[in-house]
């Protein structure tokens, strides 16, 4: 219940903002129509809400035999992607007419996989020719297909999750830090080839220098957050929505969220996105095997990963990456995939606590954060106090 009250909440706090963010813009973008981003929005969120409810009911085990088909899927769309090549804002991410964003598909269906194999070759993972390398090979395709798009943040997203879910398995540490230190160059090779990653490495680097000399999109987020002040100028009544933040129904939807809202408003948000990742872990904890701690884990870990990176770009601490912010940017795709996700979490978070598990089950609790005092759980009395009792 506490999870579907943070979700419940998420949403409508959402729609406010997107319909605050979007009727200009959507009106200029759209021949007139002012209401055209909202009622597409309403649309995606009815077809997310019936398909996270499916999910919810769908038995998380059903996914080691689902997976696969699921996986080959995605990467028919991905490939689907570069063969249509529909120009968007410079990039080949979309399909049917910018409808269809299948690397979002790609970021659900990624960790699903993951949490799957992991959970299969759980006694093998110290092993470097069952673990690290098969995974390395499983990330970098996926990534791949997705970096040709060209999409860097959504890549770097689904090989963050991945080191991730290898961590929480019960990987070898050795292994994580060796991983860690060939993403690192990899991903400096990238930057150093890529001149969308060169430039908004320069710009970003350049903002820390100097906030005046950020780019253009972050300059004008600062004005709004500025603009926005402590309690803000009132849902509505943003100015920098109409007078050159780029694109405020998606990527720059915080920066009107702190200007309408102020301050309070931003860091309410922040604290809703918290809350979701704290009921995430706690589900995770409670999962009743290894299968359902990687899954809650990962997915709920997406979530406010997508979330921090889009805000952090909006005020400057990370460079620009095209994250949508979950359940306040508009667009179907990440909404329908975030809701499928919260699908799966309840679906795990209904079976917590099963006694319905083999005795050789084991799950890498090393690795997940022990939430009990925070989930106001007593703790379990001590033998000692027993006996002091009964003396």
């Amino acid at each position: 219940m506490p999870l579907l009250v943070i979700v419940v909440a998420l949403i409508v706090f959402g729609l406010v903002m997107l319909y605050s963010a979007s009727w200009d813009f959507s009106r200029a973008a759209y021949d007139g129509d002012a209401m055209y981003m909202f009622n597409r929005q309403l649309m995606w969120l009815g077809l997310g809400v019936v398909g996270a409810t499916v999910l919810a009911f769908l038995d998380y085990h059903r996914w080691r035999q689902l997976i696969v088909p699921a996986m080959a899927f995605t990467i028919l769309l991905l490939i689907a992607v570069l063969v249509a090549s529909e120009v968007r804002f410079n990039a080949t991410r979309t399909i049917f007419n910018g409808s269809i964003q299948p690397s979002e598909l790609a970021k659900l269906v990624s960790i699903l996989y993951l949490a799957v194999w992991l959970y299969a070759k759980r006694e093998m993972l110290k092993d470097i020719t069952f673990g690290l390398i098969p995974l390395g090979v499983i990330l970098g395709f996926i990534g791949g297909l997705i970096y040709q798009q060209p999409d860097l943040s959504a890549a770097a997203t689904v090989l963050m999750l991945g080191g991730l879910l290898f961590f929480l398995a019960g990987g070898d540490l050795k292994q994580i830090g060796g991983l860690l230190i060939i993403a690192f160059v990899v991903a400096w090779l990238v930057v150093s080839v890529s001149l969308t990653g060169q430039q908004r490495v320069g710009d970003f680097i350049a903002g820390i220098k100097d906030p005046l000399q950020a780019s253009y999109h972050v300059r004008r987020s600062f004005e709004a957050i500025v603009n926005g002040g402590w309690f803000g100028v009132g849902i509505g009544k943003s100015l920098s929505k109409v007078t050159g933040l780029p694109v405020p129904p998606t990527d720059s939807i915080y920066a009107v969220v702190v200007e309408e809202l102020g301050w309070f408003g931003g860091v309410g948000l922040i604290g809703l996105f918290g809350s979701l990742i704290w009921r995430g872990l706690v589900i995770a904890r409670r999962a009743p095997d290894m299968l359902g701690t990687l899954i809650a884990s990962g997915l709920v870990i997406w979530i406010g990963l997508e979330a921090l990176i889009n805000m952090a770009v909006m005020v400057g601490l990370l460079p620009f990456a095209g994250n949508a912010l979950p359940f306040v940017s508009a667009g179907g795709s990440n909404l329908v995939t975030t809701l499928a996700a919260l699908g799966i979490l309840f679906n795990v978070s209904r079976q917590g606590n099963s006694t319905n598990v083999p005795d050789d089950e084991w799950r890498s609790y090393s690795a997940v954060a022990n939430l009990r005092w925070w989930n106001g759980r007593g703790r379990v009395s001590r033998s000692s106090r027993l006996r002091s009792a009964k003396g």
